[in-house]
């Protein structure tokens, strides 16, 4: 529930002749959501707090949710309810990520349902419920990257026990295994070699923390790979910590 000096800056956006998509992606607030604001700026009576619905039961599937939802997930709340809509942004290319992803969301969701929205190049995985941002206690508005990420005591005890499903999610997400190429010179000839690496790039330092303090665990070596000045990026080369990768992770598919 957004309050309303919150409710009050979005809308001075859209007097500013600002359209409910930029307003959208600069507040990280649905159009929807701002839409109705246009027709009543003062919240719905709120209606009794959901029970709390515990831990995830499934603790392997929300370790895998957990780094989807923190790669390309959001929270959004139903603008005339008390539920919310967790999305989850998945490219066209891997159909097998859109199925796990279906798959975790309605194993942990209480009410076991889920949906797909077909988008241009992208589908969205979504599903409504309350109890989102108790799963979910990231959530918050604006931007990831604008805010503190960190996991609460139960989410870190989760990992730890599911680590492989937490970085498979976040590379599933924002991560990839892609083929390097190099040229050496053997007696007197060049030759090329390929090798197998993987990628994870995210914006959000605390993120990418989670990220590589999970790799550290499992012993994955990993460095930082700077482009155009910008830390995004983390790599993981070294052959026997592919070899981890992949029996546990693997490409996207």
């Amino acid at each position: 529930m957004y309050d309303i000096s919150t409710r009050k800056r979005a809308l001075a956006l859209v007097a500013q002749g600002r359209s409910l998509n930029s307003v959208s992606r600069e507040t990280g607030i649905s159009r929807a959501a701002i839409r109705s604001w246009q027709d009543r700026l003062e919240p719905l009576p709120r209606m009794a707090a959901p029970p709390d619905p515990g831990p995830p039961a499934d603790e392997c599937a929300y370790a895998y949710l957990l780094g989807l939802y923190l790669g390309d997930g959001c929270i959004s709340g139903h603008p005339r309810g008390a539920g919310y809509y967790l999305r989850i942004a998945c490219a066209n290319s891997w159909p097998g990520l859109i199925g796990a992803c279906e798959i975790a969301m309605r194993t942990i969701n209480p009410t076991g349902r889920a949906s797909r929205v077909q988008a241009q190049g992208y589908v969205s995985v979504i599903s409504y419920s309350r109890h989102w941002p108790h799963f979910f206690p990231q959530h918050g508005p604006g931007k990831k990257h604008e805010r503190s990420i960190a996991l609460e005591p139960w989410q870190q005890a989760i990992v730890d026990a599911h680590p492989w499903q937490f970085i498979r999610g976040l590379i599933h997400s924002d991560g990839c295994r892609i083929t390097n190429w190099t040229t050496r010179m053997v007696a007197g000839e060049r030759k090329r070699y390929e090798y197998p690496r993987y990628f994870f790039t995210n914006v959000s330092e605390d993120i990418r923390r989670l990220y590589t303090d999970t790799l550290d665990k499992l012993g994955i070596e990993w460095t930082h790979c700077t482009r155009n000045g910008n830390p995004f990026n983390i790599s993981v080369a070294r052959k026997a910590s592919v070899a981890l990768m992949d029996a546990h992770v693997g490409p996207k598919y």
